[in-house]
């Protein structure tokens, strides 16, 4: 799932090598914490916040197979 997040993140920033992703594992949960380069920050969420929508979307859908669910938190 860290690899589908990094790689979607990668194909919307300027600076791909400053993306980042932290896994935080729980229960039935997993959050997904985000990072990139400040000024790439618009660029992963997207007018109205689109693009942070359907990335968030593709996850869930992702990780529903193992009946779990997901948070993508982008952290500034």
């Amino acid at each position: 799932m860290k690899e589908l997040i990094i790689c979607m993140t990668r194909a919307l920033v300027d600076n791909p090598e400053d993306v980042n992703v932290k896994e935080v594992n729980g229960g039935q949960t997993s959050i997904y914490e985000l990072r990139v380069a400040r000024e790439d920050i618009g660029k992963v969420i997207g007018k109205e916040g689109k693009n942070a929508k359907a990335m968030r979307t593709i996850v869930n859908a992702a990780i529903s197979k193992q009946h779990k669910r997901a948070f993508l938190e982008i952290i500034d």
